[in-house]
């Protein structure tokens, strides 16, 4: 019979602590997700786009060995040097940039120009360019160093 009182007694002591969050405490912690994920997610975005911007600008280095090399080989610049080296990229995935060559045919004084495709990540991006110098431009903003990235 005292067994069966205690337990009684339990469920009716108003005074016994009850277990879990109020509303208004999972109120607060969503609202605090909500601004921390209002402040990342933006800077998420920048740095996806900064870092495919990179890796633009490295495949734009890899075509402008690659015409270095087969300049070498055939001794002069000529049409079909850059056979093969543009249209989009990346190869795989969703294209977001399209590369082609100045003056065409090739001269000296060869220029890439990467354009952002209008209908991906990176369509307001800026044109990407690297000359046969190693300046590197984004939009307006050129040089050898890390400016054009920013």
């Amino acid at each position: 019979m005292k067994a069966a009182f205690d337990k009684y007694d339990l469920i009716t002591n108003k005074s016994a602590k009850h277990q879990g969050f109020t509303l208004v405490e999972v109120m607060i912690v969503v609202a605090i997700a909500a601004v921390l994920a209002a402040i990342a997610y933006p800077n998420y975005q920048r740095y996806v786009i900064k870092s495919k911007r990179t890796d633009m600008m490295s495949e734009m280095h890899n075509v402008a060995a690659e015409i270095q090399s087969r300049k070498l080989v055939q001794g002069s610049y000529s049409n079909d040097l850059i056979t093969g080296l543009g249209g989009n990229f990346p190869r795989q995935g969703p294209a977001l940039y399209t590369i082609s060559f100045t003056p065409n045919p090739l001269t000296s004084e060869w220029r890439i120009i990467a354009t952002p495709n209008p209908n991906s990540q990176m369509a307001n991006d800026g044109i990407l360019s690297l000359n046969y110098q190693n300046n590197k431009c984004r939009g307006s903003v050129c040089g050898t160093g890390t400016a054009w990235n920013e």
